[in-house]
């Protein structure tokens, strides 16, 4: 049975911050933020660019795009941030409502940056075991740009933070796009490096911590995380890609577009280079910053309007996240 993507759909903010704004707000070289941090520029949200209502905007693109009426939508799966525009409130069945997926159900998955890949492998497991589920929509928002203080160099590394929403609609016996094999690492001793230390049971929010300013991300033990990142990140972000190649029947030799999250210009560098890649068989987001886990989604659309993905090409989809989570997808494009 195979499972295909019928269209994707993207909503970026009009709203943008510089390479020059984030330099001067993180007293920071411009050559810093453009060279090394890649970011030339990125979106941040505009007054109306809540996290949900941002997806539901990516959503009805892709809607529009597949030619689906949202009533033949049997599950939606919300893939954005938890930083929306209500605590503790299910995303999915807002979107469901707004959509008009009047027949279908709906719940959250959170797995940070990584949720989109974890997603498309929850949403392919339930349509080949279950037969009343043949249409999903992923879709949600992010803007957890909201998070960051670019005083503190701890949190250097998240300075990409943009904003943004993305979906994707997946069909039961869709010949095309088909999604093949998914691999997905989780390493625990990273689960409390990147927090938001305030705000949570452990330390609720007073007037004080608002004052502070503790409400924005931070890196609790900088020199530990830093040194297990080294010792493992790019080795598990290479050891997903193969991993989900070997198990679709391909290798690295066999692919034709990496659709790859934001990430520093030596780092993104060094995945193409091990994988024997170019730059034309990828986008930098340097233009877009990293929009989470829309950044996937985000790229697979760039590449098909540069005319980089053609019938027959195999896509590889990969995502690392913090907590720390390492994900890779393989989808046979077109035809």
């Amino acid at each position: 049975m195979n499972i295909g993507i019928v269209s994707t759909g993207v909503y970026i903010p009009d709203s943008r911050m510089t390479a020059e704004e984030i330099a001067t707000l993180a007293n920071l070289p411009v050559h810093v933020v453009k060279n090394k941090m890649g970011i030339t520029q990125k979106a941040i949200p505009g007054l109306e660019d809540h996290t949900v209502k941002m997806g539901i905007r990516a959503a009805e693109k892709a809607l529009q795009k597949g030619n689906i009426d949202p009533k033949t939508i049997d599950l939606v799966i919300y893939i954005g941030e938890e930083h929306k525009e209500y605590p503790l409130w299910t995303a999915a069945i807002k979107m469901q409502e707004a959509l008009g997926a009047y027949h279908a159900w709906g719940f959250d998955v959170a797995l940070r940056c990584g949720t989109t890949i974890m997603a498309m492998k929850v949403a392919k497991s339930l349509m080949q075991t279950d037969a009343t589920i043949n249409t999903v929509l992923l879709a949600g928002g992010y803007r957890n740009s909201d998070f960051i203080d670019y005083t503190n160099e701890r949190t250097r590394f998240m300075f990409n933070l943009g904003a943004g929403g993305a979906a994707m609609i997946l069909k039961k016996d869709h010949g095309e796009n088909i999604i093949l094999e998914t691999d997905i690492m989780t390493d625990g001793s990273f689960s409390e490096d990147v927090v938001v230390p305030v705000g949570g049971t452990k330390e609720p929010l007073t007037t004080e911590h608002l004052q502070k300013g503790l409400y924005r991300l931070d890196v609790l033990d900088p020199q530990g995380m830093k040194a297990r990142l080294e010792q493992k990140s790019m080795q598990n972000f290479l050891k997903v890609i193969r991993h989900a190649l070997l198990k679709s029947g391909y290798s690295e030799q066999d692919i034709d577009y990496l659709a790859i999250l934001h990430m520093k210009k030596s780092a993104h560098d060094f995945v193409l280079q091990e994988l024997g890649l170019t730059s034309e068989q990828t986008t930098y987001l340097s233009e877009y910053g990293h929009i989470g886990q829309m950044d996937q989604i985000i790229s697979l659309e760039l590449a098909q309007q540069e005319g980089k993905l053609k019938d027959g090409d195999l896509a590889v989809l990969v995502s690392a996240g913090i907590g720390y989570a390492w994900g890779a997808v393989a989808v046979k494009w077109g035809r």
